[in-house]
């Protein structure tokens, strides 16, 4: 039975996450634990439900105008510890600015690189090259 469950959780995994995450969390939660159901009962919905609901809550990619924008928006370059990774939380201390017309999105220059953030988390969502 154990390795029945694994099986389950394993595949709900591997079903793409790109139709869970154009829905958002809720959609995802409820295709995850579809499916998931189909594969494994009642144990293969939870396992589901919850890769379905972690897949639905990513932000989608900012569309290329939001990354030229960041590119050659004015910004003063901060200066922090650590490395700027995506899907870290920038510090306070780092000011992040709106993009213009796309509020899901902000952006920092941050240790000479320009990234874009989302701003209620502030985790970084890409690094502009």
């Amino acid at each position: 039975m154990r390795k029945f469950m694994i099986a389950a959780g394993v595949a709900a995994l591997m079903i793409p996450g790109a139709a869970f995450a154009q829905e958002g969390t809720a959609a995802g939660v409820a295709g995850g634990a579809a499916t998931g159901a189909v594969l494994g009962g009642p144990v293969g919905a939870v396992v589901g439900g919850i890769a379905g609901g972690v897949v639905g809550t990513a932000i989608d990619p900012p569309p290329a105008e939001v990354r030229t924008y960041v590119q050659t928006a004015p910004a003063e370059n901060v200066r922090i510890q650590s490395r700027v990774v995506v899907g870290e939380t920038l510090p306070e201390a780092v000011e992040i600015r709106t993009v213009p017309r796309y509020e899901k999105y902000s952006y920092a220059y941050v240790n000479g690189e320009r990234v874009i953030v989302e701003p209620r988390t502030r985790k970084v969502i890409q690094v502009i090259d």
